[in-house]
Formats: structure tokens, sequence, C-alpha cells
């Protein structure tokens, strides 16, 4: 005979230990964060915050995967024909990663 189990998941307000209504989701300086409220203290919060939103520019949405890269990366010329004329031309360069500021000013300079 198999048990059934019924697991309550209950929020605890971060602020008061009372019993939390909602997770709220905010960011400064860069960082994320989630605290736990309950419908009082997250209207506080939103009401602390709209003052200084108010006055803010959005940026980025709520979602930051698939960022797509700049227009002039994508214009000039691939890492793998600088990585192909830096090899050509006695530069040792890796196969992967970053190609150096220096490559790249003598590729700039050569074409």
């Amino acid at each position: 005979m198999q048990m059934a189990q019924k697991v309550h998941i209950v929020l605890v307000d971060d602020l008061d230990g009372s019993e939390a209504t909602e997770t709220v989701s905010f960011g400064l300086d860069g960082t994320s964060y989630e605290i736990d409220l309950n419908d009082k203290n997250a209207a506080k919060l939103r009401d602390v915050l709209a003052g200084y939103t108010g006055h803010a520019r959005k940026v980025g949405g709520a979602s930051r995967r698939g960022r797509k890269s700049s227009a002039a990366s994508a214009s000039g010329p691939s890492a793998r024909e600088i990585r192909d004329w830096a090899r050509s031309n006695g530069y040792d360069v890796p196969d992967r990663g970053r190609v150096s500021a220096d490559v790249r000013q003598a590729f700039d300079a050569a074409n």
C-alpha cells in the first residue's frame, strides 16, 4: 500500500516573520534580489522604490538570453580570418579564445 504525501510550503516574511504572500524580485547595482513579503511589506517596498523607479530608465527585459552581437563585431573580420593571417605572418595565436589587441592592430594595419 502506498501512502500519499502532501507538502505544504509556507512562505515566511523575511522582515517580520509573518506569513508571506509573495516573493518580490528587484535589482540594485547589478545584483538581483528576491525577498518573501506579506502584502503590507510588499506594498511598502514598492512605495519606497516607486520614488526612484519613477525617475529611472528601464534597461533590459525579463530575459537576458540570446543577446545579439554588436554591429561592429558582425561587420568586421572574423577571429578565424585574423588567426589565419596572424599565423601566416609569424604570430603565435591560440586556436580558441580572444585574439590579442596587438594581433588585431597588426591585422588592421596590414589590411
